[in-house]
């Protein structure tokens, strides 16, 4: 599993899904809503939800596209998904940290990595 916001194609995108598939035979990647970018960055992403979730849909290598939570630090699609290993890039510590503090509230606690490629599906700006 890996999150993001997948703001317009890049080739740091494909990278980022490539070494995160390497980590397991099923990658479902979680769309963050664009009101929970809006409350950790500031300001909304460029390409709005719908058009990022689809165009999710058609990379390779990314067999589910899933909606992010509603909240912040809930993880209740970690919960549902119950993944093996859930991975981050460095541009999301702060999320990893979170998951990691908020692994004794899962029943089934996953794997936490973190990505080797330092871009990934962070706002640019």
């Amino acid at each position: 599993m890996i999150f993001g916001i997948f703001d317009g194609p890049h080739a740091d995108h494909e990278a980022v899904l490539k070494e995160a598939r390497r980590y397991g035979d099923h990658l479902v990647a979680v769309v963050a809503q664009d009101h929970i970018v809006e409350q950790i960055f500031g300001f909304l992403p460029t390409v709005n939800f719908a058009e990022r979730f689809e165009k999710l849909k058609t990379e390779d290598g990314v067999d589910e596209v899933v909606i992010g939570d509603a909240d912040m630090t809930a993880w209740r699609i970690v919960k549902q998904y119950e993944p093996d290993v859930v991975v981050f890039s460095a541009h999301q510590k702060l999320l990893e940290e979170d998951l990691r503090a908020s692994l004794h509230r899962l029943v089934k606690k996953p794997r936490v990595e973190a990505l080797l490629s330092s871009e990934i599906i962070s706002p640019r700006r």
